[in-house]
């Protein structure tokens, strides 16, 4: 994704703001001075926690806006004051996951003693570095300025929401698309003279009429494009936990593609076990899966060349308790 940060960070700035005058907001802040008139004018930049406690002056849950980012309640939030600069590096070292900070200071372009101060909390990132660091470490900045403010009221945003929102879509409605885009990535993909009808679906195992169909769905949204004959892909990430039903689609569509493979003694890694443990250990179980899942995106976020499109199913779930659909 190729944004601007200091024009976007204007422009969060001014949508945060909204209809009110820069000095009225400077002083809901606690500034004697019109200190909004020189972030707005990129003279001077808030810290990621002045922004988030101008949400809060303007109106905003900042607790709700983090838990629908999150995709969950962290518990790194303080629940009094979630606008504090601790909960801004907790946040930041929360989407890195199992990124290096070498690579996050490659992806920002910033000294990487710098980005560990950062993530530390011994200093704090000004508005453009942090949007920087959101987006290296989780490549979801759109989805974050979308939980502060409407997209739609930040222009450099807005074609990227717009973007994303018509994969989410495509995502429920078509979720072999998934796949396709990942497909036309491919470094053997790429190495064809041209498009070949079927090459994806031969390659993914899908029928043709499948491809056929995400590939016109890929086109009429905009996510794919024809160059040197062949069909590129916008390099959007889409994440679908600010929509929970489509994420739900989406895990079952892969649980059924799994089971279709087992069934199919495809090639794989298919294991399962069944066991009894302690609340406490499972709780450690699942700890261990969220961070063997963090592991696997920051081993993707660095893999080249693209030569395997897979699907990791990372599930875990008790098979007991009280389910409203069971009788």
């Amino acid at each position: 994704m190729i944004l601007d940060y200091d024009q976007t960070a204007r422009e969060l700035i001014i949508a945060i703001r909204a209809h009110r005058s820069q000095t009225a907001l400077s002083r809901r802040l606690g500034f004697q001075s019109n200190v909004v008139y020189t972030w707005e004018s990129g003279r001077r930049w808030p810290t990621g926690a002045q922004v988030l406690y101008a949400c809060h002056r303007t109106g905003l849950d900042v607790n709700g806006a983090l838990e629908r980012f999150i995709g969950r309640t962290p518990e790194w939030v303080d629940a009094d004051t979630p606008w504090s600069p601790d909960t801004v590096s907790a946040l930041l070292r929360d989407l890195r996951g199992g990124t290096s900070v070498s690579e996050l200071a490659r992806r920002t372009g910033r000294a990487r003693t710098r980005v560990s101060r950062w993530l530390s909390g011994a200093t704090e990132p000004r508005l453009p570095d942090f949007l920087r660091l959101v987006e290296a470490s989780s490549a979801r900045v759109v989805d974050f300025i979308a939980v502060l403010v409407n997209p739609e009221s930040v222009p450099s945003v807005a074609p990227l929401w717009r973007r994303m929102e018509a994969r989410r879509r495509g995502a429920a409605r078509v979720p072999w698309t998934q796949a396709v885009l990942r497909a036309l990535e491919l470094s053997d993909y790429r190495a064809l003279p041209a498009h070949e009808p079927g090459w994806v679906a031969r390659r993914l195992g899908i029928s043709l009429e499948e491809e056929e169909r995400c590939i016109a769905f890929l086109r009429d949204t905009g996510q794919i494009r024809v160059m040197d004959r062949r069909l590129e892909s916008d390099p959007i990430a889409v994440d679908t936990r600010r929509t929970p039903e489509v994420g739900r689609q989406l895990k079952a569509h892969w649980a059924r593609v799994a089971a279709e493979r087992v069934v199919r003694a495809a090639p794989g890694q298919f294991s399962y076990n069944v066991f009894t443990v302690s609340e406490a250990d499972f709780e450690r179980i699942r700890e261990a899966h969220l961070a063997y899942f963090h592991a696997l995106r920051a081993i993707v976020a660095e893999s080249e060349p693209a030569e395997v499109v897979a699907v990791a199913n990372v599930q875990l779930f008790p098979l007991v308790g009280d389910f409203p659909d069971s009788e």
